[in-house]
């Protein structure tokens, strides 16, 4: 026989449950069971049975009430638990077979050795929840009981669901946490780490106004009702949704993907005093994707076509133009081809240094450890800065495949490996219109159509700027269209920035995709984009640099392939707008900054 108390109390034979009524007994067995193999004094119980009212012969009362229990364990025929009177008071003993708080308890130690392998750690958390069933003592009527016990088992299981939920994120399960998210904030409003949960699950989802309607719900709620602003965890997360921040792994999610990222074959950065390796992890959503029609339906086809050989693909293109998140929203929408997992793989250190290939392979590796062999795997090789970074990452058997996105062309990778391109320019006036809507809402958008289509042509249809304009006007409701773009037309390069975040803003991507340049090739860049118009043909070029035709076709055929020029020979080179305003204020200033190196 089993004792089940989480829910209402009752006793099973695993296939009849009898449910006990509410009286003075189901009150005795509920205090005992919730110290089992444990003395319960005397004085306890009484309290527990009666309340602090209790009747003038209170000892005799509770050896009575002990009798009855007795009666009704002969009743349904529980023998292997009996109930001792011991000096002081009372004990039941119990095992994970017959009481499942107990049963619940070792399956959530169990869970916690199997960290390392979030499947598993997962698996057996849901195993270990599932032995609650209902409402917790919902036939027990001791007050002492739900207002000493209940809660603090209560808790136990917001840790557990909280602890599942962690995992579901970390494994890019957002449905499967959502599913149980809902139904958890609205049973515990004041319960700010599952609404936190909530908004990143429905932004991982790709759910941005979803996640920042909850947002302003609990925060509502928070403060009309408790009186207090929402936690630090839940500003920084609102923040970063308004920003369209890549969130990387969830708050739990290095050590929920099995310490991704430590197992380096050389010493990692972090013991040379460097930067920490950047996960590895499973590729994130991108929030309120717009555009990109043509080069998304291609690049699904060569995901998801029979083939006999792996496949490469080759995002290539300007700082900012919106390559990262083209390969995201791919992989995303070829996830049914790829049961292996996507994953996401930087390959530039958050220093900016170039993160070493063997060094990136260990970490793939601990990644996939684990996962069903032979099941196809997605790579995502993000800010790839030479051909020797990405060689060893390249798959050999069908069925695998890499998106590669860099600044740089890679046409020596191309050549010799082989692969599909994918050369990125601005967005089209339409497609950078549509994601000013579905970044603000056609609500605020429409009745200021003129101004948000003068907005995306400062930002020069570029998608990095149009994020930045998009997320300062989300954190300015009450700011108009119309005075954000006279605002922003008196000065766009400086005022496409975020002062909370260096890493949103033109002006730093800029600065940092300039210095892997080497000082000649910078310093040829500010040159030929401060010439009097954005497409020049090859012999302004020469004028500019002031050199020879064969060594300035050289440089100028190398800022195309390092994303700063584009086209080029036998048509014009042409420069983007933004990137022009950049040569010309370096320019003024004097040329590239003299600390600038040679990165690639």
């Amino acid at each position: 026989m089993r004792f089940e108390l989480l829910g209402p109390l009752s006793i099973t034979d695993g296939t009849e449950t009898v449910v006990l009524q509410p009286s003075k007994p189901t009150n005795l067995l509920a205090a005992l069971l919730l110290h089992a193999n444990g003395v319960v004094s005397a004085e306890y119980l009484q309290r527990a049975i009666w309340g602090e009212e209790q009747p003038a012969a209170a000892k005799a009362a509770l050896q009575t009430c002990v009798l009855r229990l007795r009666r009704l364990f002969v009743k349904h025929g529980v023998v292997d638990t009996p109930i001792e009177a011991v000096p002081g008071g009372y004990r039941i003993s119990a095992g994970p077979r017959s009481l499942d708080v107990i049963g619940f308890r070792d399956g959530v130690r169990h869970a916690a050795r199997l960290a390392h392998t979030p499947e598993m750690e997962l698996r057996a958390l849901k195993d270990a929840l599932a032995l609650w069933q209902g409402s917790l003592l919902a036939n027990v009527r001791s007050e002492v009981l739900h207002r000493d016990e209940a809660p603090r088992l209560i808790e136990e299981r917001l840790r557990t669901v909280q602890r599942v939920c962690d995992l579901e994120l970390s494994l890019g399960r957002c449905g499967e946490a959502l599913v149980a998210l809902w139904s958890e904030t609205r049973a515990h409003p004041g319960n700010e780490r599952f609404h936190e949960q909530l908004i990143e699950a429905l932004y991982r989802s790709g759910r941005q106004s979803e996640a920042l309607t909850e947002y302003r719900r609990v925060k509502r709620h928070l403060l009309e009702e408790l009186g207090v602003d929402p936690s630090p965890g839940l500003r920084r997360l609102e923040l970063a949704i308004l920003r369209g921040d890549d969130l990387g792994p969830s708050a739990d999610g290095v050590r929920a993907v099995a310490a991704i990222g430590t197992a380096a074959v050389r010493r990692s950065p972090v013991e040379d005093g460097g930067d920490p390796p950047p996960p590895v992890v499973p590729v994130p959503p991108v929030p309120s994707f717009t555009g990109r029609a043509a080069e998304a339906a291609a690049m699904v086809a060569q995901l998801t076509e029979a083939r006999d050989e792996a496949v490469t693909i080759l995002l290539s293109g300007a700082p900012g133009i919106g390559k990262s998140a083209l390969a995201h929203h791919v992989a995303h929408q070829v996830r049914d081809t790829f049961s292996g997992g996507r994953l996401h793989v930087p390959m530039v250190h958050p220093g900016g240094e170039p993160r070493d290939a063997a060094e990136a392979a260990a970490a793939v590796a601990t990644a996939l450890r684990g996962r069903e062999g032979g099941a196809p795997v997605l790579l995502v090789l993000d800010d790839v800065v030479d051909a020797g970074q990405v060689r060893p990452l390249l798959p050999a058997a069908p069925g695998g495949a890499v998106i590669i996105t860099s600044r740089m062309g890679l046409a020596g990778l191309v050549a010799t490996h082989g692969g599909r391109v994918h050369r990125l320019s601005t967005l089209d006036q339409e497609d950078a219109h549509r994601l000013l809507v579905a970044a603000l809402g056609a609500e605020r958008v429409k009745p200021e159509e003129a101004a948000a289509r003068r907005l995306a042509a400062l930002c020069g249809y570029f998608p990095l700027a149009l994020r930045i304009i998009a997320a300062r006007l989300l954190t300015r409701p009450a700011l108009g269209l119309a005075d954000a773009a006279g605002w922003l037309a008196d000065d766009p390069l400086a005022r496409l920035s975020l002062a909370d975040d260096p890493r949103l803003s033109v002006t730093r991507v800029l600065d940092a995709a300039l210095d892997r340049l080497t000082p000649r090739l910078a310093d040829a860049f500010v040159r030929a984009g401060s010439l009097p118009s954005a497409a020049f043909p090859a012999q302004d070029g020469v004028t500019a640099l002031g050199t020879g035709a064969a060594e300035a076709e050289e440089l100028l055929e190398r800022l195309v392939d390092a994303g700063f020029l584009e086209e080029g020979p036998p048509g014009p080179y042409r420069v983007h707008e933004l990137l022009r305003a950049y040569a010309r204020r370096a320019a003024a200033e004097g040329g590239p900054r003299p600390e600038t190196t040679e990165r690639a």
